[in-house]
């Protein structure tokens, strides 16, 4: 287990400055994650499973609210509601050996949509990378639909090299590479 991501937490600000809070996700949360899940728009459940479904099943909330935080990481974004915190996003990796003998992972993120164009996709991938980084992993992998276009442009605008090729029935399969920048990228 990574204790980093085991334990992560840090306040952040929305861009329209409401305070909010990205942790690691909690056996807890279940309830809550179901009530965001259901709070879904069902085009955003398409865009983010390929498919429509009205909830999520025992299953997934097993797998989700109990990630190991090496194989599977998972971080939820919160904001304070009137009796306890109310989940307004959900980022994650499942880490694996790829075929080319990297350390990979794919990842995936959901978003409410009020809350759409605040930033969150974006510092969610900011953080899953530092954690991946520091748990061995190289190359973060995603299937993204290709009218997904918000999702495409938090990655393309990551910082991270990628490599995107549109695949059969218009998805296109993401690789972003996790190498650390180098001293002279770092400076540019």
């Amino acid at each position: 287990m990574s204790e980093a991501a085991a334990r992560f937490h840090e306040a952040i600000a929305l861009r329209n400055g409401a305070p909010a809070l990205v942790r690691a996700i909690r056996p807890d949360d279940r309830e809550r994650l179901q009530t965001a899940f259901r709070g879904l728009d069902p085009e955003s459940v398409y865009l983010r499973y390929f498919s429509y479904k009205h909830e999520l099943s025992e299953a997934d909330l097993d797998r989700l609210c109990n990630p190991d935080f090496h194989e599977r990481v998972v971080l939820v974004v919160t904001q304070p509601g009137n009796t306890e915190e109310i989940i307004i996003a959900a980022g994650g990796y499942v880490a694996h050996d790829a075929a080319d003998g990297v350390r990979a992972a794919e990842v995936a993120f959901t978003v409410e949509e009020d809350v759409h164009g605040q930033g969150l996709s974006s510092k969610l991938l900011a953080v899953l990378t530092d954690l991946a980084r520091a748990d061995g992993i190289q190359r973060f992998e995603a299937e993204v639909l290709s009218r997904n276009a918000a999702m495409l442009g938090v990655f393309e605008h990551s910082g991270l090299p990628m490599q995107a090729s549109v695949e059969q029935d218009g998805v296109v399969s993401v690789s972003l590479s996790l190498a650390a920048p180098s001293a002279a990228d770092a400076s540019r």
